[in-house]
């Protein structure tokens, strides 16, 4: 699974999931170009890791040409994307769900996803190689009270599909993470604050825990290394097994663990 010289570049690089891509990217060997709308902290991150830092906001498709543009002209050929900048959403109910913040969703999590996929994945394919590794959610596979990022987050698992057929031939790949409920700064926030509770997260895993950013990092990367070269077009969840958890409380909940063998 190494990467050693591999150009990579992570949107939304700068914290949570997208640093910890960024630190295993560089451990396995990459070149990274660390991305965020956060310069200053994405600046830190690259002295850090020793990669290429480079402002960058998503939402237009000006800005996600010009920063492949750029990056290919200091780094070399693009081979490695990882589509992690993204906004979350405060859990409303519908009608109380403002317009701003619908559009904000949209624009970030779906409608940059795929903007930046494009500027740098249509390159990929004039060369006849590269891989992308979107960054989904469990959200996108089930109905939540996040009436505005669950089917933004559906949305990139279908454009995710869509891309690996697009540019399949061309010999790019394009793969999607699905996260869980995962202790990123923003959740560690959430839960000083009163807002989640640790172990109600826990308890509906099967698995009994939360995922930790480097276990999203460790499927991105494997996804995209050569390990993975037959695999495109799938959407991978990383979450400890909630998304098999919630079925078995019409049989009772998960069974108890059985305890260690002597």
């Amino acid at each position: 699974m190494s990467l050693e010289g591999k150009v990579a570049v992570v949107t939304g690089g700068a914290s949570g999931i997208g640093a910890a891509c960024c630190r295993l990217l560089a451990a396995r060997g990459a070149k990274v170009a660390v991305t965020d709308r956060d310069l200053p902290r994405t600046e830190a991150l690259a002295r850090e890791i020793g990669g290429h830092a480079l402002a960058l906001d998503v939402a237009t498709q000006a800005a996600n040409e010009a920063a492949a543009a750029e990056i290919e002209a200091s780094l070399g050929p693009v081979e490695i994307l990882v589509t992690s900048a993204g906004v979350l959403q405060r859990p409303l109910r519908a009608e109380d769900l403002p317009e701003a913040d619908i559009h904000q969703v949209v624009n970030i999590d779906q409608i940059g996803t795929y903007l930046s996929a494009v500027a740098f994945g249509a390159r990929m394919a004039r060369r006849g190689r590269g891989s992308i590794v979107t960054i989904a959610s469990i959200s996108g596979s089930r109905g939540l009270p996040l009436h505005a990022y669950a089917p933004a987050k559906a949305a990139v698992i279908e454009m995710t599909r869509c891309l690996a057929g697009e540019w399949g031939r061309s010999g790019v790949r394009v793969n999607s993470v699905s996260p869980g409920f995962t202790m990123t700064p923003a959740m560690a926030s959430a839960i000083q604050a009163g807002e989640r509770d640790p172990a109600l997260l826990e308890e509906t895993s099967a698995l009994g825990r939360m995922i930790t950013t480097e276990d999203v990092a460790e499927a991105v990367c494997f996804l995209a290394s050569e390990a993975a070269r037959a695999i495109t077009g799938i959407d991978l969840p990383v979450d400890a097994g909630w998304l098999v958890a919630p079925s078995w409380a019409s049989y009772g909940g998960l069974p108890p663990a059985r305890g260690n063998a002597a």
